[in-house]
């Protein structure tokens, strides 16, 4: 039977917390920054945790 893989780009863009959620950082933080406030920027810096709704989903890319 073959390994079972992951999905690269799922890969590259979620990391599991020791206690087993899985964390993501925020979007819109990447371009168009100068019509963004200093605050809102400041805020999309820090990590994230998955929602409920999709972590199903996202531990299925992982193989989780």
């Amino acid at each position: 039977m073959p390994k079972v893989k992951t999905k690269s780009g799922a890969k590259k863009r979620f990391k599991l917390t020791g206690s087993g959620k899985i964390k993501r950082k925020c979007a819109y933080h990447s371009h168009i920054l100068t019509k963004k406030s200093t605050k809102r920027k400041r805020n999309l810096v820090h990590a994230h945790l998955v929602s409920k709704a999709d972590e199903s989903n996202v531990r299925a890319m992982l193989k989780i």
